[in-house]
């Protein structure tokens, strides 16, 4: 299962502190051991559901101790019995790119 989420605090109005959780946020991704892949909007983890949704749940209370309120947006592929998708997805789609013309 691959899971695409974004989580910070809402209504800290402070840009440093938002960047403070979400490193936090990222760090705990990181120690989990999942594979993971984080850009500019999303945090995306592979494992199973129970990892992928400790992991997460652990990532958005490490936000909330920084604010009242916590946004989170959360994207799940679920997909049984697929493992490695988090880059082969990706790696299909450029197949199709350096193909098609």
């Amino acid at each position: 299962m691959l899971v695409a989420f974004s989580v910070a605090p809402s209504g800290s109005g402070d840009g440093d502190s938002v960047s403070a959780a979400v490193a936090e946020a990222v760090r705990i991704v990181r120690e989990s051991g999942l594979p993971h892949e984080t850009t500019s909007m999303f945090t995306t983890v592979e494992g199973d559901w129970d990892e992928v949704m400790d992991v997460v749940k652990r990532a958005t209370e490490a936000v909330s101790a920084h604010s009242p309120r916590t946004s989170l947006v959360l994207k799940a592929d679920i997909r049984p019995g697929h493992t490695g998708q988090l880059h082969e997805k990706v790696r299909r789609v450029e197949e199709h790119l350096s193909t098609d013309r």
